[in-house]
């Protein structure tokens, strides 16, 4: 193992995690006109008071997931040509998986899952030489995936 030291903090074979890593599976299928992906999950987490200052406790909520893509036009095409009607908000639900695929071999794969397409908006002006799509997403819940 290549282990070199920077500034006092080791850095483990020197590389991590780049867009050009990361692979997005959309239905299944490789999506390669993506340009961004987000997602996440917050979890209502409170404190729960007895006797006295301070609390006696915590109990957790229910856990929110958000999602969305950033795609070409032309996949958002692609997709729409998948629906019945040509609404994206009519599709069936579709299950997104990022995975993580580092110069060290080990991949993680999150699985956003039972999304639904929320809303489906272009935004062009002049000049413009492309057409960057966001797709907002109704996610059911997050796989977070780890590492082996």
């Amino acid at each position: 193992m290549n282990v070199s030291i920077k500034n006092g903090v080791p850095m483990v074979n020197g590389m991590l995690v780049a867009w050009a890593d990361i692979v997005v599976l959309v239905g299944g299928v490789p999506v390669t006109g993506i340009t961004g992906v987000e997602y996440g999950d917050e979890q209502e987490i409170v404190n729960k008071w007895g006797a006295g200052r301070h609390p006696v406790g915590r109990a957790k909520g229910r856990i929110t997931p958000s999602a969305k893509i950033t795609l070409y036009h032309e996949e958002v095409v692609a997709l729409q040509s998948q629906s019945v009607n040509g609404r994206l908000q009519d599709l069936p639900p579709i299950e997104i998986q990022v995975s993580y695929l580092p110069e060290n071999g080990v991949v993680v794969t999150d699985k956003i899952r039972n999304c639904h397409i929320s809303s489906n908006t272009r935004k062009w002006k002049e000049g413009d030489t492309g057409q960057e799509v966001e797709l907002p997403l109704v996610p059911s819940h997050i796989e977070w995936g780890k590492a082996a």
